[in-house]
Formats: structure tokens, sequence, C-alpha cells
């Protein structure tokens, strides 16, 4: 085979076709899960108005023309989560989708430009009900021992552990009491400050280096309770307002999943995504119109749920034991 073949060639697509066949399992047994258990499976659109607030996620710019000569501007959705919140709102009961989803800037063994995410809702739970159903999801949907990128993972009891309990455990420091002061986090983890980094440039610094290398190992961890402005869709925990009622999930040492006790207050939320938005103007990022219609959605009435991103393509690595997420993409990915 020539080392330059294309990812039709038959016999590169060979090597990838034992992951291929995985992946449709997977996505099978998905599927039987949540349907037993009386979830929807629903679609929203993929191009919209607005692809969500978050800071540091580059969207893919498109355009609709209407038949009277109108240009649309739209976006390539990064989640459908917002779309999904409104069906909630009209009263679609527990939802799950297996959405196609785009981040433009990306690309690497874990990461794709274009990718799946799976995403539910759950009207009624709250995070300790939501985390028992992801483990029962990993395994119902997964062998009892996983193994991936050289780092095997038994399911047969998870992790569950707060970012203050993290931070504790792994840096020795206190992370809630230093919200907002860089100085005072660097100088308690012992870092020097970087030029222009703030504390939340520093906090996921010292996540990436020196707490997430820790995590979802030995058995999957869910991390829990984020500072409250690493968290602009979650409710602030009713006990401790410093923190919101987040997760993320870490399996075989990746993350593989971010899940939201969902914030149904509409004036919060609108406050929190005007910060967001002015984040993003600040450091040069794209703009796009405040989605009004999300707002008014909220505002009507959401119920109080658990929603959960799921990354598909990473849980078919894990499930495959594939190098790379290339491996588990039909036509390959865009790793750097």
């Amino acid at each position: 085979m020539p080392s330059a073949a294309p990812l039709w060639h038959p016999e590169r697509f060979a090597a990838r076709l034992p992951f291929l066949r995985r992946r449709g399992q997977l996505a099978a047994a998905t599927r039987a899960f949540f349907t037993a258990r009386g979830y929807t499976e629903v679609e929203t659109p993929y191009a919209v108005p607005c692809p969500g607030e978050e800071v540091h996620l580059a969207a893919f710019a498109t355009e609709a023309r209407h038949p009277d000569g109108r240009v649309e501007p739209l976006w390539l959705h990064t989640s459908p989560e917002l779309a999904m919140k409104r069906l909630l709102v009209a009263g679609a009961g527990p939802i799950f989708q297996l959405a196609r989803v785009w981040r433009n800037n990306e690309g690497s063994a874990r990461h794709a430009r274009e990718f799946t995410m799976l995403e539910w809702y759950a009207p009624g739970a709250d995070m300790a009900a939501l985390i028992a159903e992801t483990s029962d999801f990993l395994r119902a949907v997964l062998p009892p021992v996983v193994t991936c990128q050289g780092v095997t993972t038994r399911l047969d009891r998870i992790e569950t552990l707060s970012v203050a309990e993290a931070f504790a455990r792994h840096i020795g420091v206190d992370v809630l009491a230093s919200a907002g002061d860089a100085p005072s986090l660097a100088a308690a983890a012992g870092v020097r400050l970087r030029a222009g980094e703030d504390w939340e440039d520093l906090f996921f610094r010292l996540m990436l280096e020196r707490i997430e290398p820790h995590l979802g190992r030995d058995h999957p961890t869910f991390l829990t309770h984020w500072p409250a402005a690493q968290a602009a869709l979650a409710r602030r925990d009713p006990a401790d307002p410093r923190v919101a009622e987040r997760f993320e999930l870490y399996v075989c040492g990746i993350e593989l999943a971010n899940a939201f006790v969902e914030l149904t207050d509409a004036e919060e939320q609108r406050a929190r995504f005007l910060a967001d938005r002015a984040r993003r103007q600040a450091i040069g990022g794209a703009d796009w119109p405040l989605d009004e219609d999300f707002l008014a959605a909220l505002g009507y009435g959401m119920p109080d749920c658990a929603g959960i991103a799921l990354g598909f393509d990473r849980l078919a690595m894990i499930a495959a034991g594939a190098r790379t997420i290339g491996d588990v993409l039909w036509l390959g990915g865009d790793e750097a």
C-alpha cells in the first residue's frame, strides 16, 4: 500500500474496519439503552443563528439563502444543547440525541473538527441520579474492563471527586479560597504566573498538568462541583454557591463527558451569556446575535432537569481500544 494512500484505499480502510464495526454496535446499544428507559430520540437543526456562547469554542460560519433573496448568517452548532432545552420546555420529556457537531481549530488524537455528541436530558434528575444513570450506561455498552491509549480502566466501581478535593489531593491547595485571585493560586500551587494569565487560565493549566493525569485511570472518575465561573449553563449548588452542579467524566484517562444540573432562571442565564460574550469578544472571538428565542423559552419555564454531553467518538475509541479518534471515523479525522 502506498505510504500516502487515501482514506478510501481498501487496504487502509481494512485496518479501521474492526473499529468502525464496533462503533456501529455501540450506536445500536446506545439507542437500545435509552429507548428501554423511556427516552425519545430527537433531531435538532445543525445550522443555527447562534451556535452557543462558549468562550473558547470556534464555530463554522455558513449562510441560508432565502427565496426572496435574503441571506441569513448561520453557524454550525457546537452542541445541540440549546435546541434540546427548547424541546424540554415544549414538553418532550426525557430525550437523547446522537448529533453531529462542529468545533473549528481542533484536531488531535482525541479531537476532530466534526464529530458526534451524545446528549441526553432527564427531567427531575439531580446530579447523583445522572451520575448513577451514566454509570449504568457505561456498563451497558462497554465490557467490564476497557483499555485505550495504554490505560486500563475497570467499570466495577466509580470514583466521585469534587474539584476542591482534587486540588487539595494533587496540588495541596484550597482552590475555592483563591477564586478570582491568580497570584494567590499561583503562590499556593508553587508555580510562576505567566504573562497575561488570569485565574481561570491558571486553573485550567493546573487541571491539565497536575490533576487530569490522575483521573479516570483504575476506575471512571466523576469530577464534580466546579467553580461557578466554569459552569455557564449549570445551576449553583444551593449548599455552596461558590460551586455549580457540574461534573466531568474521565475513563481510560480520557475526558469523556460534561454534565450539568441545568440552570432554569432566564435572567441569570442572560447575565451569564452577556458576560461570556464580552469575554469572547475581548479575545477576538466571532460574534452572533444573542439567542433571544432560547431565553424566551427558558423564561416560559423549563422543568428542573440534569443533562449531559458525551463524546461518542471517544466512547467508540474506548470500546474498540482504538489508538486515535481517526480510527473510529468512517473517513478518518483531522489529527495533528
